[in-house]
């Protein structure tokens, strides 16, 4: 199982606290690495990196901030010497202030071009940067893995369908920025992965599915309905992928999306 060690390697998350970036981290300093929880609230990163097995460290990360991007990597390699794995999963998903506001707002015809440009900014915008940032590091070392994590989103139109309740009424409409930032993600990581091939950066893409997260029954019984598995996905169920591409047992990948989605997109 050493192909998939990660033992002594210096590993970036972003957006770390989210619902599958805590597992990231998880898995990563199962993996052996040592891991830079990075997110927007600095004491909760360090309270988080403090619960993990390795020596790791919480950061505040602004994924949209050139200058505060570049501080944190100057204290990264003066503290490690180096970066290995980057993955890329800061993410804004649109919330509404009530019920009311989420159906008219989330709508095309209304949605606010302030929402659409922010989730430009952190969604692909921020992949660009922190790609840029601590990419670069290890294209100049010809050694590295950057991971961008998209959605099947990214992959097949959303359904609107999901957010009809019970009652038939259209609760919610999955907004076009994340799905136009999502395919646009996949995109760049071909790029990045044809770009820097030369220098031994493999770059690939982890799309997820829908994971299960208290959302209304309704919508958790259709998704589990038009999904092969029969189910929403956990949290945990991207650790195993995750790794695989951070480490060498994906030695010969790049420029790739790997698809875990409970066979959602096969049908």
């Amino acid at each position: 199982m050493e192909i998939f060690s990660l033992k002594n390697k210096i590993a970036i998350v972003t957006g770390a606290l989210g619902l599958i970036g805590k597992e990231h981290c998880n898995a990563l300093s199962e993996a052996g690495a040592n891991v830079i929880v990075a997110d927007i609230d600095e004491d909760k990163s360090k309270e988080f990196a403090s619960t993990l097995e390795t020596e790791s460290i919480g950061m505040r990360f602004d994924v949209t901030d050139p200058e505060n991007l570049n501080k944190a990597k100057e204290e990264i390699l003066a503290k490690f010497g180096k970066i290995d794995v980057l993955v890329n999963n800061a993410a804004i998903n649109d919330m509404f202030e009530s019920p009311k506001a989420a159906t008219e707002q989330s709508k095309f015809e209304n949605y606010p071009l302030e929402m659409w440009q922010k989730s430009v900014d952190v969604n692909l915008t921020g992949v660009f940067l922190c790609s840029q940032i601590f990419g670069y590091e290890m294209a100049k070392r010809k050694s590295g893995s950057i991971i961008n994590v998209a959605s099947t989103y990214g992959i097949t139109a959303p359904n609107q369908s999901l957010y009809i309740d019970k009652e038939g009424n259209q609760s919610f409409y999955k907004p076009p920025a994340y799905s136009a930032t999502k395919g646009a993600v996949i995109m760049f990581t071909r790029y990045l992965a044809a770009y820097w091939g030369k220098d031994k950066v493999r770059v690939n893409t982890l799309s997820p599915g829908g994971v299960e997260n208290n959302q209304d029954e309704f919508f958790v019984e259709k998704y589990s309905e038009k999904t092969p598995l029969n189910r929403m996905a956990q949290p945990t169920d991207y650790k195993g992928a995750l790794i695989y591409l951070a480490s060498d047992a994906s030695n010969y990948m790049t420029g790739a999306n790997l698809i875990v989605d409970g066979g959602w997109t096969c049908w």
